[in-house]
């Protein structure tokens, strides 16, 4: 941990602190653990792997118990959440949060560890989040250097999807985006089959819904942005965060065929994530989105609290999802 009595730079409490020696204090987020051959309680393998060096970009993969060694499973590429500064693909969290999903869902995941701010701000995660899923779809076509065995083996590229919470699932719609744009295609053709986005981190100069105009301007999303991005065009009102901005490419080019957002009662970016629903129903997208808004429970709760009967109860609609 950084010294107290180091010189700040600046903050984002309650989230990080960064000394003028460059180095960052990270208040939040678990600690990272290792991969795990065989987890007991799932039966899922993890390992490792790096894919790039320069920028340096890995991934975790999870890979459930096979009934047969000849299986094909469909493919997750997870990115996950943390307000683009915290939290990690090696994290405690993601680690038993991803097992689950692996193991429930009977899917290979791929969660990637992108690059995070204020080390590396915005769009740097974009980029990764971009740079990993032509990478993993080369596999498709066995074309690529360094391989990774499991998705060659095991992945099903003809059921391939992608998706993440908070500011991963804003990853994952992004990316969504330039697949639907007809400029650029993944390696192999390969088509996404859709989308999981979990309380999704988007936001605007304007409140939304039910959102509060009192306060809008110092809002916790509007200071993440912020911090992250410092150089954003446009500000809070980037296409990036802002999917329905003046300038943000239209939401009918969406890359896939169907999308399953899910909402929290409790959350504040609740309205956000039904304001994107909406939105995609009324942009003349011709595939299927559908919005699940789970009473009573906060932010992320099926990570922070697996054990309980809504976090049981949305891992079965996101099995339910990946086939």
């Amino acid at each position: 941990m950084a010294s107290s009595t180091k010189e700040i730079d600046r903050e984002l409490p309650p989230l990080l602190r960064v000394y003028k020696d460059g180095t960052v204090e990270r208040f939040l987020g678990s600690k990272i653990v290792p991969p795990i051959p065989l987890d007991p309680e799932t039966g899922v393998s993890s390992k490792d792997i790096t894919f790039s060096q320069n920028p340096l970009i890995s991934a975790r993969i999870h890979l459930p118990k096979l009934t047969n060694q000849t299986q094909k499973l469909p493919i997750l590429v997870y990115y996950h959440g943390g307000a683009f500064c915290l939290e990690s693909a090696f994290s405690f969290l993601h680690q038993r949060y991803l097992n689950i999903i692996a193991s429930q869902a009977n899917v290979l995941v791929v969660s990637v560890e992108y690059r995070l701010a204020p080390e590396h701000p915005l769009p740097a995660a974009y980029d990764d989040g971009w740079f990993s899923l032509k990478w993993i779809t080369s596999h498709s076509i066995n074309n690529i250097n360094n391989a990774e065995p499991w998705l060659i083996k095991y992945g099903d590229f003809d059921r391939f999807y992608i998706g993440g919470d908070t500011s991963g699932a804003n990853i994952a719609h992004n990316a969504l985006l330039r697949v639907g744009n007809g400029v650029e295609t993944l390696p192999g053709d390969v088509k996404i089959r859709g989308a999981l986005l979990a309380f999704p981190l988007f936001w605007s100069s304007k409140p939304v819904l039910s959102e509060s105009v009192e306060g809008h301007e110092q809002s916790s999303p509007m200071k993440v942005w912020n911090f992250v991005y410092p150089d954003a065009p446009g500000g809070i009102d980037n296409p990036l965060i802002n999917p329905l901005a003046i300038d943000a490419p239209s939401l009918d080019i969406i890359g896939c065929p169907k999308i399953l957002i899910f909402v929290a009662g409790n959350d504040d970016l609740r309205d956000r994530g039904i304001w994107y629903y909406d939105a995609v129903k009324k942009s003349g997208w011709k595939g299927d989105v559908e919005l699940v808004h789970v009473e009573g429970e906060e932010h992320c709760f099926q990570i922070y609290h697996p054990e309980t009967q809504s976090s049981i109860d949305m891992v079965k609609r996101i099995a339910s999802f990946l086939v």
